[in-house]
């Protein structure tokens, strides 16, 4: 198993979470990869990407294609930006599929898609609420999935926010770094979130960008997270007959194809914040998910 860590140039979030890592273990040198530094431990890689990730499709496949590996998942040390200014420690899946198809995404990735979530994303949750403690002026969240690169292995993000006061924060990236040191089990472990093959599986509906359904779900041990969608990624158009349309249904199908990708053998499930739907809204998502047999719950049922 290969896990390729990506790491964004000039993104001082990213650089020094790499830098922390690279403290952590004897990483090794590889050859130029594309002309980027790359290095070794164990089964992890770091491919040093001078002009960022965003806008770089293709990743996964590129460095297969370079080193004759195959990445298994990939983690992209990044930072979050938010017009809050509030520093926080996040993590997310990441996807477009939102987007109409012949529209362009103002951050990457391909539209009206999603790579399928890194299974790893609610054990590294669970990590970071237990580690962060000596941060307290860092808000701690998980994200609803959002903007790019495209890939098509399992993957999230691990991110320091909000603004450059906080970016270059050494004690943050020193805990994510722990965290991606453990989560992968270079530390001797066996790693954390890895996926068994059996287990219930998440995808959530509505609400906020900073995924309040998917933090209290995740928080419970045995309930694994796939992606999460916001309000604003279930788009709804009707018309004056009442015909339903917009990208909604195209993010759920989506949604639920990457989830099962990343999830094989899991049983789908879906948990929906109906008060950030309308009734006619939540009768639609309702017919979708019995067409495809996704059973809707609510988060006491799910938590049980």
């Amino acid at each position: 198993m290969v896990s390729l860590i990506l790491v964004s140039g000039g993104d001082i979030a990213s650089t020094n979470q790499a830098h922390e890592l690279m403290k952590l273990a004897n990483w090794v040198p590889l050859n130029p990869v594309e002309g980027q530094v790359a290095y070794s431990f164990k089964n992890a890689r770091i491919w040093w990407l001078d002009d960022g990730c965003l806008w770089e499709d293709d990743l996964d496949k590129r460095w297969a294609k370079a080193t004759g590996e195959v990445p298994d998942e990939i983690i992209f040390p990044s930072r979050h930006s938010a017009a809050s200014g509030n520093a926080s420690l996040t993590l997310h899946p990441i996807g477009t599929m939102q987007i109409p198809t012949d529209a362009i995404p103002d951050y990457g990735g391909r539209a009206g898609d999603c790579p399928p979530p890194n299974p790893r994303i609610g054990a590294w949750w669970r990590e970071l609420n237990i580690v962060a403690s000596d941060l307290d002026e860092f808000s701690l969240s998980l994200e609803t999935t959002h903007h790019g690169p495209w890939i098509e292995t399992p993957s999230l993000f691990i991110e320091i926010g909000s603004t450059a006061e906080t970016w270059g924060h050494k004690g943050a990236a020193k805990l994510l770094a722990g965290i991606i040191h453990r989560g992968l089990g270079l530390n001797g472990g066996s790693g954390l979130g890895g996926w068994a093959g059996q287990g219930r599986v998440v995808v959530t509906l509505g609400g906020g960008h900073y995924a309040p359904r998917g933090n209290l779900l995740a928080s419970h041990e045995g309930i694994w997270i796939g992606h999460m969608l916001a309000t604003y990624a279930l788009p709804f158009t009707k018309d004056e007959f009442g015909n339903i349309g917009g990208m909604w249904e195209n993010s759920i199908r989506k949604a639920l194809a990457a989830t099962a990708l990343a999830f094989p053998g899991g049983e789908l499930i879906c948990s929906m914040d109906k008060k950030a739907f309308k009734g006619w809204q939540r009768q639609a998502i309702r017919e979708l998910l019995d067409d495809l047999g996704i059973p809707l719950l609510k988060s006491s049922e799910i938590i049980g």
